[in-house]
């Protein structure tokens, strides 16, 4: 039976099950549960099928989403996900750790009035259907160009890469500098936000197309780009942001201080959340304090309290209305007990003898004029300095650029910023024959949009390698 527009409107939005609060906090696994077929079938019936869908016109990877939640109406899940994987090869990935509420879904007309349609908990349904049910299902292969191409950095930017590129005939090899692969997909989201077998078995499909990957393998020192373009006829970067900002003030070299980059790499990539199991240790804290307000401050909270920290204080110097965190994160923060202090920001901490942070010093701040990101830029209130009890601290205020393949490459143009500079829709850099993407070009950003660049870098690079021209 066909629903008209009105009947699919009045279809109140699916929500998906999750691990209670209570329990989550003690474990690791996945929070939400997903959608079941007939919970899917509901949520997908609430597309009114605009004749001018601004859905797409929101995916950085331009997924056809009208055509694929009609499938998914239509009970055609393999079709659903063959519509997807047109255009993104990490389904099961974007559909966990996407901000839809600020991409796709914030275009969706139903959320002008009412809530949009969940196409991110629509696309994880057919990712995880696939996976579960039908088995990953290889896409159509251009025969070989005999070509050969060299992807640095293993992250979503780089992955997508090498699958558009392996799709087109293209001899690819990526070239990892850590042990496993998925960049900040790996060490940076928790394994309660995206399970890693998931991410692993997506990796392993991009190998089964004839993707190579080499680990262990740090470019900029073990091979230069000059060595690399002897072997290759084309290379991307995709060495991401992963130079951790720091505060600069007086005791930020303490024990007991991390970046956020370390705090998530040693408990996401090195397993320290099973010590002694694993070898890599997280010192054990009672009173944790996050600065920062983005999704990366989030997982650290998270993290720390499966960690058995009893308190964990998220500190930011903006209102709540500020932070940059994806709004179902704040939600699942609070609700596992996350304390939000808000309107502060630390001016030094404090450690013992032995060179352990005790304490964290703040200030107060209040909301002034807005500065250039549209936000009101946070002003310190005088004499209103206060210390809170801390035996840990993890810095979650941003990342700058990898700067290593720029370092050891003088003909790379870079900005004053120390990303790559990239041409706007091709990611054709200074340095014929190298494009770049992600992270390293646009600074930290999600990972849609650095995979993206992905799609777009691969594009060009195939114009390129197919007629010389530069």
């Amino acid at each position: 039976m066909t629903l008209t527009p009105q009947e699919r409107m009045k279809i109140p939005r699916q929500t998906m099950r999750e691990q209670k609060p209570e329990e989550r906090v003690k474990n690791f696994k996945e929070v939400p549960f997903g959608y079941d077929e007939d919970q899917a079938v509901k949520e997908a019936e609430r597309c009114i099928m605009c004749k001018n869908p601004l859905c797409v016109s929101g995916c950085p990877v331009e997924v056809d989403i009208p055509k694929f939640l009609e499938q998914i109406a239509a009970r055609n899940f393999e079709g659903a996900i063959e519509t997807i994987k047109q255009t993104n090869m990490l389904a099961a990935v974007c559909g966990r750790v996407c901000p839809q509420e600020t991409q796709c879904e914030q275009k969706c007309i139903l959320g002008k009035k009412g809530h949009a349609v969940s196409i991110g908990a629509l696309e994880r349904f057919v990712a995880d259907y696939e996976r579960d049910k039908l088995g990953l299902k290889k896409p159509k292969m251009a025969p070989s160009t005999g070509k050969r191409v060299a992807v640095v950095g293993g992250g979503p930017a780089g992955l997508t890469v090498a699958g558009d590129m392996a799709k087109m005939g293209y001899e690819v090899t990526v070239f990892e500098a850590l042990h496993r692969l998925g960049g900040v997909l790996m060490y940076g989201i928790p394994e309660f936000r995206l399970p890693k077998e998931i991410l692993e078995i997506e990796v392993k499909f991009l190998e089964e197309m004839g993707v190579e990957f080499k680990v262990n393998e740090v470019i900029g020192v073990k091979y230069s780009l000059d060595e690399l373009l002897e072997e290759y006829d084309a290379i991307f970067l995709g060495t991401g942001a992963g130079l951790p900002y720091f505060m600069n003030i007086p005791g930020e070299n303490l024990n007991g201080l991390y970046s956020a980059n370390e705090f998530l790499t040693r408990s996401n990539l090195m397993g320290a959340y099973e010590f002694p199991t694993s070898d890599t240790p997280i010192a054990q804290s009672k009173n944790v304090a996050v600065v920062g307000g983005g999704n990366v401050a989030m997982d650290s909270a998270r993290t720390a309290k499966r960690l058995g920290a009893e308190n964990v204080y998220i500190i930011y110097r903006r209102s709540e209305a500020e932070m940059p965190a994806r709004d179902a994160e704040i939600h699942h923060a609070k609700e596992e007990g996350i304390i939000f202090n808000i309107l502060m920001n630390p001016t030094r901490f404090i450690g013992n003898d032995d060179g352990w942070v005790t304490k964290m010093e703040c200030i107060k701040m209040e909301l002034g004029e807005p500065d250039k990101s549209g936000r009101r830029r946070p002003v310190p209130i005088t004499g209103s300095e206060f210390t809170l009890d801390v035996d840990c601290a993890v810095i979650a205020i941003g990342n700058g650029p990898n700067p290593l393949v720029p370092h050891h490459t003088p003909d790379l143009e870079v900005s004053k910023w120390g990303n790559i500079v990239a041409e706007e829709g091709t990611q054709k850099t200074s340095k014929k024959g190298v494009f770049a993407g992600g992270d390293i070009v646009v600074g930290a950003a999600t990972v849609i949009w650095a995979m993206g660049d992905g799609r777009r870098a691969a594009r060009a690079m195939n114009e390129y390698l197919k007629t010389g021209v530069w």
